[in-house]
């Protein structure tokens, strides 16, 4: 715990200080650029966000060596980076978002990613700003609040500058045992497919993305993510401790306008989908591969080490600074205390936030009618 303290600190320390530097310039550009120019402010916004996401690409890279496999197909390959994306994926760990993020930057599109996440995110200081700036869409979990902020939210992308990648973990809730449980009941009940590696998803906002976006966006990733055998699952806790783990990817590119188009029909097309993702992860633990599919190392650029010996080197020359200027006092001193106290429970804030729920397998009296399911699982 000792180790974990004095590794948190420094890096915590640097994230939250630049990350506060990048939430002013956002700000400040929201202010004066945005009502002039949108887009240029987007692409203002893009550039600023790389430079905080970095420092957390280069604690994955550089400081836990965690390695990614992608098992793509070479026509994919070449498109990543250069055309609007639907992802979806499984949500296997507590660092999906975070190999998102890894493959994002290395085709380019960094600054542009997106994704729909939970509302209490919006308020988590530095992280969740930036994704405020950066156009995440927050959602209440309540559809008939939620459908309303989907609608705007997806319009709103509508004249976008650059290639994004919008991302939807369309289980609504990280991968646990008793959350896997809960769902094979439920297929039980509703006489469906026992899944075994995934949950079943839930569709709604699915559906409404492909139909908002149907016309702007040609293209969905269906990226499953697995941890190969003999290899720890990583967590960021893991991280922040230099833990190595190796992650395998599947992507598979799918053409949006091939997909049906009555919403009956779409959700069912995730559901099947979702099948596949299925049979695929247990064919990954029998064999440690996605079958044929040919593997890419994804390498590890240095552009993120780079950003982050930069912000080091600027952070300790205002330090340095600070301490020259203000005499040794017990102010200074309380005024240190407090920076640091603040800094550790922010950090606590981002490990709580990213670790995965904890859930308790479901009591049989909860489970022995479809109504009850339903309360667990709405599909």
């Amino acid at each position: 715990m000792a180790i974990a303290a004095v590794v948190v600190l420094p890096i915590g320390l640097l994230f939250l200080l630049s990350g506060l530097i990048i939430n002013f310039l956002q700000a400040f550009f929201f202010v004066l650029v945005r009502p002039c120019s949108k887009n240029m402010y987007r692409k203002i916004n893009a550039c600023l966000a790389q430079l905080l996401w970095l420092e957390l690409i280069w604690l994955f890279d550089w400081w836990a060596h965690i390695k990614v496999d992608l098992f793509i197909d070479s026509e994919t390959l070449e498109l990543m980076g250069k055309e609007h994306v639907l992802l979806i994926c499984n949500h296997k760990s507590d660092i999906d978002w975070l190999i998102g993020w890894v493959l994002a930057q290395r085709s380019g599109c960094l600054g542009s990613t997106l994704a729909l996440v939970k509302k209490s995110l919006k308020f988590l200081p530095v992280i969740g700003w930036s994704m405020w700036f950066t156009e995440y869409i927050f959602l209440e979990r309540n559809w008939s609040k939620d459908e309303n902020i989907l609608m705007e939210g997806f319009e709103n992308l509508r004249d976008f500058p650059m290639p994004f990648w919008l991302a939807v973990f369309v289980e609504g809730t990280r991968f646990t045992h008793a959350k896997l449980l809960a769902a094979q009941e439920y297929a039980i009940a509703t006489k469906s497919p026992v899944p075994r590696n995934v949950l079943i998803p839930r569709t709604k906002g699915f559906v409404a993305a492909v139909n908002h976006l149907r016309s702007f966006v040609p293209a969905i990733y269906n990226c499953t993510v697995a941890i190969p055998k003999n290899e720890p699952l990583p967590t960021i806790l893991r991280m922040f401790r230099g833990r190595s783990s190796t992650v395998h990817v599947h992507v598979k590119r799918h053409l949006i306008r091939e997909l049906p188009h009555t919403d009956v029909d779409i959700r069912q097309w995730c559901r099947d989908i979702f099948l596949e993702k299925d049979a695929s992860l247990e064919l990954h633990q029998s064999e440690n591969t996605f079958g044929d599919m040919e593997c890419h190392g994804i390498g590890r650029p240095k552009k993120s080490l780079y950003v982050v010996i930069i912000w080091s080197c600027l952070l300790l020359f205002g330090v340095f600074k600070f301490f020259e200027w203000c005499s040794f006092s017990w102010e200074a001193i309380t005024f240190c205390a407090i920076l640091l106290l603040f800094v550790m429970i922010c950090m606590q804030i981002l490990i709580v936030f990213s670790q995965s729920e904890q859930s308790n397998p479901p009591e049989a009296s909860t489970l022995n009618t479809e109504d009850a399911m339903n309360q667990k699982l709405i599909p």
